[in-house]
């Protein structure tokens, strides 16, 4: 393969502008459902449990991710065939309308069961498009950069997820301020779906003034671009072994530890432990946006000691800290809550004592209904069995109580039911736990650019890539915050949910320490199997 010029420093830099800023704007686009979870629980699957709406719509943002492999295995083709160029321009166009046709849905009570039906289409979409936008961008900035600062260069594509969360985020909280709640649920939620237009007009615009990846125009020139990419990708049984270890060990590894500390962390504080989700904005836009340049720099640090030891750190670190600063984020958070539950716990006693989150026109016993009842207002239970033919009995703190009587109970016993706002030292703490919880997602996440375009060979890098990352991201972690929040409504405990990152955090430790090799220093014009 012949050998071409590395771009001058201005090319460089609109290279490495018009990709992160593209990415950016997409992840808004993908993440902006995920911040509006709660409402559109209430706005498009409306029911007799608020819960289930929540699940409903937490179950709808995963759609978007079970749906990335299948836009990996069609745009991941097409980038292989036809460019890197090509292929993230079609990208970021179909979720740039997808997004703001979203925008433009009836709700339930406007258009009947057709709202979230199209809903769902339009969510399929926007996983379909992102599942080949990422792989691209990522492998196009690669292909550009010198291979001593190629951890450095693609750290910048890696901000685009934290980037466009945040930016989500950003627009939420100062839509809803500026027009009013009663406005906010009326019409204003609508407005941040809307601004992706304008987002797509300036990507476009940014992403047309760019050249070809110049691995692929040497591919081309030489006549080795794959007819056939997919299939030779999963052509020999070492090649598949090779996707799936990068499934599971990097893009499942490295997304838990992002979206814990993204998704996790948000839905935590809002329906968990009570914080007003003002504050709650706010805080989880700051502590993103101190450590965007974390990407870069963790990156840049595996350029020096290689991608797999920083990943790795990654892993363990969130291991270490997942359950003692989800803890100390619930204590701090809605102290009084925390000291309730502790001095006053709600044991729910009864025959039949099942509880179906997803239930829509009640549950099936009158044990269920008090569940129902403990889990739409956020307060945790245990559950003990009792007599057929009983009643159910709910204590709190050892006093048997009515169950009709429930909520002033509650209050009469210290819990906090409503918004808080944490006082500034706890606020303090709190921020401290969160950005040491975001870290892990931050080292994880930083070098996997590089090493996922490092661990395949050109001809089929882009479908290689990008249909291992979306299956790992799509299958094990788009779900996972409808999961978590699953196993939360099911037990009643707020931290047992997040046994599911944790063990497969696990699991991508053991394969990425076994199966991944480190690749820093490779050259990317090879087209020999990886």
């Amino acid at each position: 393969m012949v050998s071409k010029k590395e771009p001058n420093g201005a090319e460089l830099r609109l290279v490495i502008a018009a990709s992160a800023a593209g990415t950016a704007f997409e992840w808004y686009d993908f993440y902006i459902y995920g911040t509006l979870a709660p409402l559109f629980g209430k706005m498009f699957f409306p029911g007799s449990s608020p819960a289930a709406g929540f699940l409903l719509a937490l179950a709808t943002f995963g759609i978007g991710f079970a749906v990335r492999p299948l836009g990996a295995a069609l745009f991941g083709t097409f980038g292989d065939r036809y460019g890197r160029k090509a292929t993230f321009l079609v990208t970021i166009t179909l979720m740039g309308l997808a997004t703001t046709a979203i925008g433009l849905l009836g709700t339930y009570a406007q258009w009947g069961l057709a709202a979230p039906v199209l809903l769902v289409l339009l969510r399929a979409l926007q996983g379909l498009a992102v599942g080949g936008e990422y792989g691209g961008a990522v492998i196009y900035v690669a292909e550009h950069v010198s291979v001593k600062k190629r951890g450095f260069y693609t750290g910048f594509i890696q901000i685009g997820a934290t980037s466009g969360f945040s930016l989500s985020l950003l627009v939420v909280l100062l839509t809803n301020t500026l027009v009013g709640a009663a406005a906010w649920e009326a019409w204003g939620w609508r407005v941040p779906f809307l601004l992706s237009l304008v987002l797509l007009a300036v990507s476009l615009w940014m992403r047309l003034k760019l050249s070809e990846s110049p691995v692929f125009a040497m591919m081309r020139e030489a006549g080795e671009v794959s007819r056939q990419p997919l299939r030779e990708a999963f052509a020999t049984p070492a090649r598949v072994r090779r996707l799936l270890a990068v499934m599971l060990g990097g893009a499942v590894g490295q997304a838990i530890a992002g979206y814990t500390g993204m998704i996790q962390l948000l839905n935590f504080l809002q329906v968990s432990v009570h914080v007003d989700p003002v504050v709650t904005r706010v805080l989880l836009i700051g502590v993103l946006a101190s450590l965007a340049m974390g990407n870069v720099l963790a990156g840049w640090l595996s350029d020096r000691v290689g991608r797999k030891p920083v990943v790795l750190a990654g892993y363990i670190m969130l291991l270490v800290v997942l359950f003692p600063m989800f803890h100390l984020i619930a204590d701090q958070a809605n102290p009084a809550l925390a000291r309730a539950a502790r001095q006053h716990p709600v044991v729910v006693t009864g025959p039949d004592c099942a509880f179906n989150p997803f239930a829509q026109h009640g549950q099936a016993s009158a044990c269920g209904t008090v569940l129902d009842t403990l889990t739409r207002i956020g307060v945790p239970y245990t559950k003990q069995a009792a007599p057929a033919g009983t009643p159910p009995i709910v204590s709190i703190g050892g006093a048997p109580t009515d169950p009709a009587r429930l909520a002033p109970a509650l209050k009469a016993a210290g819990y906090t039911l409503d918004p808080v706002t944490p006082p500034p030292r706890n606020l303090a703490i709190i921020v401290l736990a969160m950005l040491v919880i975001a870290l892990p997602g931050v080292l994880a996440y930083g070098p996997m650019g590089a090493w996922m375009v490092e661990l395949f060979p050109a001809r089929t890098r882009y479908s290689s890539l990008a249909t291992s990352y979306n299956f790992g991201v799509g299958i094990f972690v788009g779900f996972m915050p409808f999961i978590v929040q699953a196993i939360v409504a099911t037990t009643g405990n707020i931290m047992t949910g997040f046994w599911y990152p944790f063990v497969m955090t696990v699991v991508a430790l053991v394969v990425a320490l076994l199966s991944l090799p480190e690749t820093a220093g490779k050259r990317l014009t090879e087209n020999a199997a990886a």
